[in-house]
């Protein structure tokens, strides 16, 4: 048998292996008393969830894992009828649906006896020496990848049939070369999944880092060096002298405005600096139209949650009012550059800034505050983005299917005001040290995306034979 196989109908895609290794397919690794073939075609209404039979299914397959996600059942007598096949601990399941097409893991085992849905194929090696974890790799591999991607079908959910997945070539080295590939393999994939699992617990440290900045600003512990350096700024409560009486707490309902959440003081604040409420700060604080707006195919943005929920507004994908719909909106109601949006319904106690000049609408669940003019709206937000924000909003939401943060409630958030020169000096060391954590995560995500590399070399040099035992040395970071 050539070892050197080409496809002219796959992209002239050649493989070249060392000269004592075999190519062979599926068929071959199976043999007489193997198995290669489908999973069984188990409808919802054939399962129960107390059935003895458990349904594997493709949210159980993995990338060389199996996940153990599915929690799906029949009863034996149901398995019977549907003559299904029981698998084996050590069967290799093939995904033929999904992205990535054909990522392969092994059957661990259950405790329940077990079969698979219909769109994972089984492939049990039968008298032919072949070593279920070198399959694995092989099918994992980019190489392998390519190929199966050449046959795939389909325009929503790309797919594989089980014949085309027949014809691929399968690289086959002699038996005791296979194991020792499988060790080089796993040798190095502990480095690797060692760098991914810590760089997994990088995120939650980042949000933790970024609270902490906050916390540090809201409490005035970031710019204690900067106090001792301007002592005779003007103060908070000087400032707030400053604001007009008629915009201080205008929108205040006495009976209705109550916020226990600090029953006193929860730190004690620097002598410049002094508590007030988000009302004392704010012109506006309302929330969207009631009403729903009519759903028009263009015309004015309506933002609704998903389109803020990542800290910013997303305008790509948005419902459209119309421009008369619009222009009949109370101006409360009608963002203004500076303003900040604040999630108050279901996913509540999300800030975004509105950074743009574009005309658009939002409905009910999100309520806008509007600083005042002599209040940075960047300060505004890293108060509304602080825990202690959060937890007040928190504390005062009600509902029972959807919890929401009341209007009258958002209007007396007991806020810490520093005074303006210091506003502005944290809005930039928070910015600063943000864009330093934004570049971090930056940094991470690549490191990620490395790992994924690395794996696939690791498998394509080991699929092509040219992985030898070594010492592995790369820094993920």
């Amino acid at each position: 048998m050539e070892n050197n196989f080409e496809d002219p109908e796959s992209e002239n895609i050649e493989f070249i292996f060392p000269e004592e290794w075999k190519l062979g397919t599926f068929i071959d690794v199976t043999g007489n008393n193997g198995i290669f073939i489908d999973g069984d075609w188990v409808e919802s209404k054939d399962q129960d969830p107390n059935g003895e039979i458990r349904l594997i299914q493709l949210a159980d397959i993995g990338d060389g894992i199996f996940k153990n996600k599915s929690q799906r059942f029949l009863t034996r007598q149901k398995a019977g009828e549907l003559d299904c096949t029981y698998l084996s601990q050590g069967d290799l399941l093939i995904s033929r649906l999904g992205d990535p097409l054909g990522k392969c893991c092994i059957f661990p085992g259950d405790p329940k006896p077990s079969i698979t849905a219909v769109d994972i194929c089984i492939v049990r090696p039968g008298n032919f020496k072949a070593d279920p974890k070198w399959l694995m790799y092989v099918i994992n591999s980019p190489e392998f990848r390519k190929r199966i991607n050449h046959f795939k079908r389909g325009t929503t959910r790309a797919r594989i049939s089980r014949k085309n997945l027949a014809t691929l070539p399968i690289p086959l080295p002699p038996l005791a070369e296979q194991q020792h590939l499988v060790a080089c393999i796993e040798a190095l994939l502990t480095h690797i999944n060692a760098a991914r699992d810590r760089l997994s617990r990088v995120p939650l440290i980042m949000t933790r880092f970024r609270q902490g900045v906050l916390a540090a600003a809201c409490s005035g512990r970031l710019t204690g060096g900067w106090r001792e350096e301007n002592p005779d700024v003007e103060t908070a409560i000087e400032l707030l002298q400053k604001i007009k009486p008629e915009v201080r707490g205008k929108k205040v309902n006495a009976k209705q405005a109550t916020n226990d959440f600090f029953e006193f003081d929860q730190f004690e604040l620097p002598n410049s600096w002094t508590w007030t409420t988000t009302s004392d700060i704010c012109t506006e604080i309302s929330d969207g139209d009631h009403y729903p707006p009519p759903k028009f195919s263009s015309g004015v943005p309506f933002i609704v949650i998903s389109n803020i929920s990542s800290g910013s507004i997303d305008f790509t994908k948005t419902m459209f009012a119309s421009q008369k719909y619009y222009d009949e909106l109370a101006n409360n109601r009608k963002p203004q550059f500076g303003d900040i949006l604040y999630t108050v319904t279901g996913s509540y106690g999300i800030p975004v800034i509105v950074d743009t000049h574009k005309e658009f609408c939002f409905q009910r669940h999100i309520a806008l505050l509007r600083p005042h003019p002599m209040i940075p709206s960047e300060f505004l937000w890293i108060l509304m983005k602080s825990e202690m924000i959060y937890q007040q909003s928190k504390s005062i939401a009600t509902g029972i299917a959807q919890l929401t943060v009341p209007l009258s409630g958002l209007r007396v958030l007991k806020i810490p005001l520093p005074p303006l020169a210091e506003q502005h000096e944290i809005v930039r060391r928070v910015g600063a040290l943000f864009e330093r954590a934004d570049a971090f995560d930056q940094e991470v995500a690549a490191a990620g995306r490395r790992c994924e590399r690395l794996t696939q070399a690791v498998l394509g040099k080991a699929f092509r034979g040219e992985l030898v035992e070594r010492k592995l040395r790369f820094s993920i970071l």
